[in-house]
């Protein structure tokens, strides 16, 4: 009978092997028992290489490779192509268990009992970081709490591990994991669309009579609500937008517009085939053959900028790579990721939630916002393609042999909210609220500025087709696949949202202006924005060879005005139809403009960046514009506050209740004339009831 192991020995799996006590008695008296045991070696070196291959697929395998397949539209916004996709994949799975399982190999060097109190201490350790990951899905502890807990479950693991053969049994048949992880990613996730595509789009249209195909505009702005354009009469404000008021003045304008989702993903491929959203699928030509490009194609050149899908097949055109795109990018966003799936406390943007819409977490919308099925890609990553995407538009707006499709989906008013009208760029923190006493007055007002921004883009596209020859003869459409909602207590565009703010949330701006139209027209029939592409397709002379739910503008309108809104696919919402009231808009304070004043200092404030004043220089483009700090408890909530540079004053806000940021302030400096090359003085001060400025010391 064999004599027990002392106290602290390895446990015979990993002294040499999961056979080690079934070797024969008779071995050790042979020249086979050098061969016995390396062999029994051999299989517990492998038995431990399987162990780590399941810890890791299960701490960083999956959850990267869930986040990705759910997230076409982050490959698609990278123009990323199969291989690269694959190589990435192929890095995920490979990787870290490659570098984990070295590093216990190396331990080897140092003798059998180091190895394995090596390896049992890296079963700890990773067993500690899937803790970590379960513990947030699963109980409210966050940050040291967590990391404790998960340290102490990490602990029990390895002691688990070595004192019995169960768990590694367990984790030796779960290292077959790592496969199914790949598998489901390439197979069955929505991303498997973009890397495995089946098809090449659907048919072709047909020339429909014997009108001529003019040439095809389309320029589809993202996350622009109608109310945002109106003025108080309801007109397209010419003050702020006059390119808008420009458009509008000589296109047909559909008033009556609205999105048929609030989501990117299941709007746009609708506008583009006519149909409702019926299935949470990529945005990809594989899942949606039947669209514009595949209906144009056959008539038309195509030259397509989109930003976030990829409708149009490789066999009607090729998206040019960016400077910016390729692997090394999406090996940079996949490690961010990664580090906000391993932490033990919450990110300002949710781990899960990295490649979606922003969460009521960490923009501040309204609770019911849905997470939806296929997550989006990272606003945060807006100035990496769309500048480049619209120059190119720009450049192709020429006029060709061939009758020619130019599209640009553009991400803009979209946030994050980064562009004054000017156009001058500032910076501004993840994490400010978007909802809340005196938030959501500065995310409209962000918004507002980037609109304005936005109007000067439509401007240069005006101007662009009448330099190259090509807006008479156009047929010309702006448009925007979705609002948003700045209702306090239901922001964003969730069933909160269109609930509390359906005008907000679904009705768009619609401008269709015809070849050699002059004059601008209202019309306020029910249009949907299925309604998109038959009345395209009609204008462009082009029958379309598939079934669509929408209604071209060159049929009667609808004589039912029900709206269809679709927060989920499939799950259709409906509401009234009719012309939204635009919200008011704030009055300006009327300090705003004038000189500062300022009586005794009455306390101080911290605000970020303070150095940016010191040194700006407004010809790189970029201006401290939003002006963000800590204010102490000694100022009450409500007390206004008054934000000047070079002695005029440029906002004024109120001091808000404290955030999970802390207690905070933010005011917005639209006109960018209060700034100048080099040093800037920046004033806070608090403004007393009687209206008296008292200066606060600035750190």
């Amino acid at each position: 009978m064999a004599e027990p192991a002392p106290a602290g020995t390895p446990a015979p799996d990993e002294q040499s092997g999961p056979d080690d006590r079934s070797a024969a008695p008779n071995a050790g008296r042979t020249g086979g028992s050098t061969a016995g045991r390396w062999d029994r070696g051999w299989r517990g070196e492998l038995g431990r290489l399987l162990e780590v291959t399941a810890l890791v697929g299960l701490v960083i395998t999956q959850p990267l490779l869930d986040v990705l397949g759910r997230s076409p539209d982050f490959f698609l916004f990278h123009r990323a192509d199969p291989a690269q996709i694959l190589l990435l994949v192929a890095l995920v799975a490979v990787l870290p268990t490659t570098g984990v399982a070295l590093l216990g190999a190396a331990s080897r060097l140092a003798g059998r009992t180091v190895r394995a109190l090596t390896h049992t201490g890296l079963v700890g350790l990773l067993t500690a970081a899937l803790a970590v990951q379960v513990g947030r899905h699963g109980t409210p502890l966050r940050g040291v709490p967590l990391l404790v807990v998960a340290l102490a479950v990490g602990a029990g693991g390895a002691v688990a591990h070595r004192r019995w053969r169960a768990p590694r049994l367990v984790l030796r048949l779960a290292a077959a994991g790592q496969v199914a992880f790949v598998a489901l990613f390439l197979v069955a996730s929505p991303t498997s669309a973009v890397v495995l595509p089946r098809g090449d789009g659907g048919a072709a249209g047909t020339a429909q009579g014997a009108g001529v195909h003019p040439p095809v505009v389309m320029l589809i702005l993202d996350e622009l609500p109608l109310v945002s354009l109106l003025g108080s009469d309801g007109t397209i404000d010419a003050a702020r937008f006059p390119h808008f008021a420009e458009l509008a003045g000589a296109s047909t304008w559909y008033r009556n517009a609205t999105g048929v989702s609030g989501w990117t993903p299941n709007a746009l491929p609708a506008m583009l085939t006519g149909r409702y959203p019926a299935k949470p699928v990529a945005p990809h030509y594989s899942q949606y053959p039947d669209n514009i490009f595949t209906a144009f194609g056959g008539l038309y050149d195509i030259r397509a900028e989109e930003s976030i899908t990829r409708l149009c097949p490789p066999s009607r055109c090729e998206q040019p790579v960016t400077p910016e795109q390729g692997l090394g990018v999406l090996v940079r966003e996949t490690g961010t990721l990664l580090g906000r799936i391993a932490g033990p406390t919450d990110s300002t943007v949710d781990p899960e939630d990295s490649y979606r819409e922003q969460t009521r977490v960490e923009a501040g919308l309204d609770a019911a916002e849905p997470v939806p099925a296929d997550p989006k890609f990272r606003w945060d990553s807006l100035d990496d393609n769309q500048p480049a995407r619209f120059t190119s538009f720009l450049a192709g707006l020429k006029p060709a042999p061939r009758p020619t499709l130019h599209f640009l989906h553009l991400l803009m008013p979209h946030s994050p909210w980064a562009y004054l009208p000017s156009g001058a760029r500032y910076d501004a923190p993840e994490d400010l609220p978007n909802d809340g006493a005196g938030w959501v007055d500065l995310a409209r007002q962000r918004h507002l500025a980037q609109l304005g921004y936005t109007d000067r883009l439509i401007g240069e596209t005006l101007r662009t087709l009448r330099a190259g020859g090509l807006y008479d003869q156009s047929l010309l459409v702006v448009t925007a696949d979705h609002g948003v909602s700045f209702r306090p207590g239901a922001q964003g565009r969730g069933m909160d949202a269109i609930k509390a703010a359906a005008g907000e949330v679904a009705w768009v701006p619609m401008f269709v202006k015809e070849p050699r139209q002059q004059t601008g027209r209202v019309d306020d029939r029910n249009w949907e924005h299925v309604d998109l592409l038959p009345t395209v397709a009609d204008e462009a002379n082009i029958r379309l060879p598939w079934r669509v739910d929408g209604r071209s503008a060159r049929q009667a309108p609808r004589t039912d005005g029900t709206k269809h809104f679709y927060d989920r696919p499939g799950e259709p919402t409906t509401f009234p139809g009719g012309m939204p009231s635009p919200p008011p808009l704030p009055t300006p304070h009327p300090l705003v403009g004038t000189q500062v004043r300022a009586g005794p200092v009455a306390g101080n404030a911290r605000v970020a960046d303070l150095a940016a004043f010191t040194a700006t220089d407004p010809d790189t483009g970029t201006l401290p514009a939003l002006v963000w700090g800590d204010l102490p408890d000694q100022i009450p909530d409500g007390t206004l506050l008054a934000v000047a540079v070079n002695g005029r004053i440029g906002a004024v806000v109120p001091a808000v209740p404290a955030d999970p940021g802390g207690r905070r302030f933010a005011a917005l400096l639209t006109d960018d004339t209060l700034f100048r090359a080099g040093a800037n003085q920046l004033d806070v001060l608090q403004v007393t009831p009687d209206g008296t400025l008292r200066r606060l010391t600035l750190s």
